[in-house]
């Protein structure tokens, strides 16, 4: 039977979605979960674009601590009310931002945060590193390529894979969150903190 309750539950369970969603997902990919949850984050992607340039005024700045005082995150995520800045849903969210951070080490919330200075020096590194692989010259830029992309994934909080599910990258958590609580929503920046760091 299409978007039986078990499917749905677990759907949920996996998505964040609602009922009347996930049962429409289950329903047009035939009950496979799978399709039906790669459908719901298209869809949770189109909701996010069409909400993408809505102000984010209100949001929270969030105190996270780790491993017994040793990691400490504090990231400002915005939203566009106070209404959700107050939300469970909203708080929680943050509060995973938080311990990916913690977590992931990311140096920049997004690769556009990253000064040119520090990209043309990665490049100029990977590039020493593909001449010292022996391949010929012309892999050289598909290397370079590949190295920078890689450093993008790891140094941009929105390109890491989500610690909780490595399935998702950060940007697919956000659009489906924005798809969840229904209001755009914009990490705006963080600093991390680690004792004996300097």
């Amino acid at each position: 039977m299409a978007g039986s309750s078990q499917l749905v539950k677990e759907l949920r369970e996996r998505t964040g979605a609602g009922i009347l969603d996930c049962q429409k997902a289950l329903t047009e990919n035939n009950d496979d979960i799978e399709k039906a949850v790669d459908y719901l984050r298209q869809k949770g992607l189109a909701a996010a674009l069409k909400k993408s340039g809505r102000e984010t005024n209100q949001g929270l700045v969030h105190a996270y601590i780790h491993m017994g005082g040793k990691i400490g995150v504090l990231i400002e995520v915005n939203c566009e009310t106070d209404f959700v800045a107050r939300n469970e849903a909203f708080k929680s969210f943050v509060n995973d931002l938080a311990l990916q951070v913690a977590a992931g080490k990311p140096s920049y919330v997004r690769r556009e945060d990253i000064p040119a200075s520090v990209i043309e020096k990665e490049r100029s590194i990977y590039e020493g590193q593909a001449q010292a692989m022996l391949k010929p010259p012309a892999a050289w830029p598909k290397i370079v390529e590949g190295k920078l992309e890689k450093f993008f994934q790891e140094s941009c909080l929105i390109e890491q894979f989500f610690i909780k599910d490595p399935a998702v990258t950060i940007k697919d958590l956000l659009a489906q969150k924005i798809a969840i609580i229904g209001e755009n929503m914009n990490i705006r920046r963080f600093t991390r903190y680690q004792l004996g760091e300097t």
